[in-house]
């Protein structure tokens, strides 16, 4: 096995939302650390994503056997230059069976002191831009208790996004039952009960017109009986005062024979 000396570069993109090609680390670094970076800003096929590789080059060329251990991670800093958040340093074995590694999404990254996939990066970064005191008394010791909850945090932020119809009785009932656990493991959610309460009253108004509809409805349906009642009531009352009439008649003239109506 040939011998190499730890060595270490630095591959910076301005402006990195704004590229479209893929990126390649230059010629000078591949030379001096015998790897090369290569970045998909639209991501592999997903468009939102954005795709990392890291692989050792002219591979071929190196002697049977060979092996390269690497250390790397990935800072996204924002326009000031501040850093917006920093992936885990993995640690990666090289080598002519697995000459390259990638970033798939399904690797973890610290956000917030939150370790979240890489696919959840930019919710929860939008999560504490938008309510930076969500997570600020959340202080469980475990990170895998700390990312659960997030997780569970996640999908009611997701379930709070359907629309307030959609939801049934029971749902919005398990849903506040989520929020009220949440809050007591520490996070502040103050804008998701709001959130809630609001899916509350939309879906109290909708229903209460739904409500009114049935009974403007029914109100109808009674009147119309009512006027059928009422034709009922008049032709009965007609048929009544003919046979009042026809018996005064037989009364007054009892020797004279009278054509009875069929009716």
């Amino acid at each position: 096995m040939e011998d190499h000396k730890p060595t270490s570069f630095m591959f910076e993109i301005d402006n990195l939302l704004e590229k479209e090609a893929v990126i390649s680390s230059p010629h000078s670094q591949v030379e001096a650390a015998n790897g090369m970076q290569t970045f998909i800003p639209k991501g592999n096929g997903i468009e939102d994503h954005l795709a990392l590789y890291l692989y050792v080059a002219n591979y071929g060329s190196l002697q049977l056997g060979w092996k390269r251990r690497a250390k790397f991670s990935f800072v996204l800093l924002n326009q000031s230059g501040k850093e917006f958040y920093k992936s885990t340093e993995l640690c990666q074995v090289f080598c002519a069976q697995v000459p390259g590694w990638e970033v798939t999404g399904n690797e973890t990254m610290d956000v917030g002191g939150l370790h979240v996939l890489y696919s959840q990066a930019f919710q929860v970064s939008w999560i504490f831009v938008r309510h930076p005191d969500t997570a600020l008394n959340f202080r469980p010791k475990s990170h895998l208790v700390k990312t659960t909850y997030m997780n569970l945090l996640l999908k009611l932020i997701e379930k709070l996004d359907k629309l307030p119809h959609s939801f049934s009785e029971t749902e919005l009932s398990n849903t506040r039952t989520e929020l009220v656990d949440l809050t007591q493991t520490g996070f502040k959610l103050d804008w998701l009960k709001e959130k809630l309460d609001v899916i509350y009253l939309e879906r109290k108004k909708t229903a209460d017109a739904s409500r009114i509809q049935e009974l403007e409805q029914h109100n109808k349906n009674l009147k119309a009986e009512l006027n059928k009642e009422k034709i009922k009531s008049a032709a009965s009352a007609a048929k009544v005062l003919w046979l009042e009439q026809t018996v005064s008649t037989l009364k007054t003239k009892p020797n004279k024979k009278l054509k009875l109506s069929p009716n």
